[in-house]
């Protein structure tokens, strides 16, 4: 059986510059979160841009009033604060799978490494016999390096006979306080209220449910005994564009996937970009002494669409097991 990593979900709280953290209504009990000492914050989620925030934390000892708190560079716009001591981390940083920014994975074995994919094509992320996960990608291409700059715009999920999308929408001018977030099952918009912890559960398949991680932009999507997803749509800065010379233009802020994944049950024939390392037979044959090794082969791995299952790695449908999702489904 696949190794599965432990996970922690987020409750969120917006703190303003000079505002002290209020007192949040509790989420629903289906809604894990984080301990007391942790707190999320939005910078310029009101549009204007603001990195730095003050956080008043509370600190039992009574040593610390508060802190200023800056979101790293690989999530300026949204990260966790850790008081009294004002650490801070990327969403993406508690759970495993896809990390910040520029497609990098964290793999089944623990290694750290990218997949840089081709922008505007289809990728085999996890096949395995029950499920397959495709994703697309975006990106910019630089006239000075041989390939692109990527980054994850949407997932397809098929499980059973079913289809779950979720993705980012073109986006112009980023304002986190707008919902980018697209979703539909088998076809139907799926829609949740926005509101932190807000749910939506399937009326064909008990047990897959979205719940709202933040109001506008960041779900968990999970189908029980089968997979755990967090999504965030964020953009990429005009300061990191400037920095890395990305690209952004004023008609698109390249908004994309933050993601990380948890599995459950995933057999020892999965395979795939991500799907693959998690084998009990997996070697990793990526360079260690790279600062960020960077796994090739990305023919085998393209697909025809979001939801084809025709990479040339491809397992879904290949034994009897999606009868018994589909029994587990119904």
């Amino acid at each position: 059986m696949a190794r599965a990593y432990m996970a922690v979900a987020v409750a969120l709280f917006l703190v303003v510059v000079g505002a002290a953290v209020p007192e949040a209504a509790k989420p629903p009990a289906s809604h894990p979160r984080l301990p007391p000492n942790y707190h999320m914050i939005n910078p310029g989620s009101s549009g204007l841009g603001k990195r730095d925030q003050e956080l008043s934390c509370a600190d039992t000892k009574g040593k610390k009033k508060g802190c200023m708190a800056k979101c790293d560079k690989r999530c300026p716009n949204q990260c966790i604060v850790m008081c009294p001591s004002c650490k801070t981390f990327c969403m993406c940083d508690f759970y495993p799978g896809v990390s910040c920014g520029d497609p990098r994975f964290t793999g089944g074995d623990g290694n750290n490494f990218y997949f840089h994919g081709k922008k505007d094509h289809d990728f085999c992320i996890v096949s395995d016999a029950d499920l397959h996960i495709n994703a697309h990608f975006i990106g910019k291409r630089n006239p000075t390096m041989s390939r692109d700059f990527t980054w994850i715009q949407a997932l397809g999920i098929r499980f059973a006979d079913h289809r779950l999308y979720m993705g980012a929408l073109k986006t112009a001018k980023w304002n986190s306080d707008v919902d980018r977030l697209e979703l539909a099952f088998d076809g139907a918009p799926i829609d949740v209220p926005a509101q932190l912890g807000a749910r939506w559960e399937s009326a064909a398949v008990p047990g897959l449910t979205v719940t709202r991680t933040a109001a506008t932009n960041g779900v968990r999507v999970q189908l029980a005994g089968v997979f755990d997803i967090m999504a965030n749509v964020v953009p990429i800065t005009e300061h990191d564009s400037r920095i890395h010379n990305y690209g952004v233009t004023e008609e698109d802020s390249l908004a994309h996937l933050d993601l990380g994944f948890k599995f459950y049950d995933l057999s020892d024939d999965v395979h795939g970009v991500l799907g693959q390392t998690y084998r009990s037979d997996y070697v990793n044959k990526l360079s260690v002494s790279a600062s960020m090794p960077v796994m090739g082969g990305a023919p085998s791995y393209v697909a025809s669409d979001i939801f084809s299952t025709d990479c040339s790695v491809a397992r879904f449908g290949h034994r009897a097991g999606i009868t018994m999702v589909t029994a587990r489904a119904s």
